[in-house]
């Protein structure tokens, strides 16, 4: 090949200048780079969520009635009907007691009264013919009330060798056995009642002037796992213990499938301020130092675009977070693919989060 002369190796320089710029500018800039590439993204709307502050504390379980079943007098057991763990209804018999020497007492001193009646009445009737006088009729009214005293404590006696159940509740573990004696005080067995269970934690101070009768509690039990008993508050203490600074606060809860028991350690979750407030899912939220922003999605004539918005937050729960102010109910904002979306950028939905579906089955309805 003969030699390129020196007159035109400037021109060869530039022709391949210019095609090395034009290739770069045609790998660079794709076709139909002109007009901006629209992003999928998923959505979800403002709606309206019950909000609470939520306050942490520790309770314990009590029974709505709680007694301990003991003897008022001493003797032995002649019947026992229960057993560990019963449920029993008000009034049934729990415990008899030897009550022989009772019962012959009685049966004479209903004698006693029938006889005293009987003298009362017949100098009654004299009385009226004028055959007898008003004295003997105030002896006989006399001896009339003391026989019916004496009946009276008698059947008290004897009814202090019945032990019944004072509500309806269940039964602890048996203490005595038939035979046993017992005296004054001993515990024969527990009694609960398990239908409704009174739940009392303490709460600090600090927040005294928020707490009334009607607040919404959330209880967890570490042997149930996750699953949230609901009750209300019923009552706080008067007194603000002086150590602590915290004030114990007491709430029901119902237990209609008895899984509750005196006695359990309860973690608590207290609802202060409850209202009904603007939330949208946590992952929309952009933090930039102390401020918070959203992408709204905004419609116009060229179709749908991303619009950065700052907004102001208040209270978080699990999966969603509460916008004081910025964001109406209804406006939609994006909650998956901010960081590919830039303010007035073009955007299509790929779907709309209503918390009914997982991210994954969302990012599955990409066509």
């Amino acid at each position: 090949m003969p030699p390129i002369p020196t007159l035109y190796l400037p021109l060869l320089l530039f022709c391949n200048l210019l095609l090395l710029q034009i290739v770069s500018t045609a790998s660079a800039a794709p076709p139909g780079a002109s007009e901006p590439t629209s992003i999928s993204v998923i959505v979800a709307e403002a709606r309206l969520a019950p909000m609470a502050e939520r306050i942490e504390a520790l309770g314990t379980l009590r029974a709505n009635e709680s007694v301990a079943i003991t003897s008022n007098v001493t003797e032995t057991i002649s019947v026992v009907n229960f057993d560990d763990g019963q449920r029993v209804q008000e009034g049934a018999v729990l415990v008899e007691m030897t009550s022989r020497e009772e019962h012959a007492l009685l049966k004479e001193s209903q004698a006693r009264v029938a006889e005293a009646e009987r003298q009362y009445n017949r100098v009654r009737s004299l009385v009226d013919q004028r055959s007898a006088s008003e004295s003997l009729l105030d002896e006989r009214k006399r001896d009339l009330d003391t026989a019916r005293a004496v009946l009276v404590a008698l059947e008290s006696r004897l009814a202090d060798r019945v032990v019944r159940a004072p509500f309806a509740g269940v039964v602890g573990l048996r203490n005595i056995s038939r035979g046993a004696l017992v005296e004054p005080g001993d515990l024969i067995t527990t009694l609960d009642d398990d239908s409704l269970m009174k739940l009392d934690f303490t709460v600090p101070s600090l927040y005294l002037a928020q707490l009334k009768p009607g607040l919404r509690i959330e209880a967890r039990a570490r042997p149930y796992g996750e699953r949230v008993f609901e009750g209300v508050v019923r009552g706080i203490d008067s007194r603000i213990d002086p150590v602590t600074r915290s004030v114990q606060v007491r709430a029901l809860l119902p237990n209609p499938a008895r899984a509750l028991r005196p006695g359990l350690l309860l973690r608590v979750e207290l609802l202060l301020d409850p209202r009904e407030a603007v939330v949208v899912p946590e992952a929309a939220l952009l933090q930039e130092g102390t401020d918070h922003f959203v992408l709204l999605l905004m419609e116009g004539d060229e179709g749908l675009s991303a619009k950065r918005h700052q907004v102001e937050v208040g209270t978080r729960q699990p999966g969603l977070v509460e916008i004081r102010d910025g964001i109406a109910v209804g406006e939609r904002v994006i909650t998956e693919g901010q960081d590919k979306v830039r303010s007035g950028q073009p955007v299509q939905i790929l779907a709309v989060d209503d918390g009914s579906r997982a991210l994954p089955e969302m990012l599955g309805a990409r066509p």
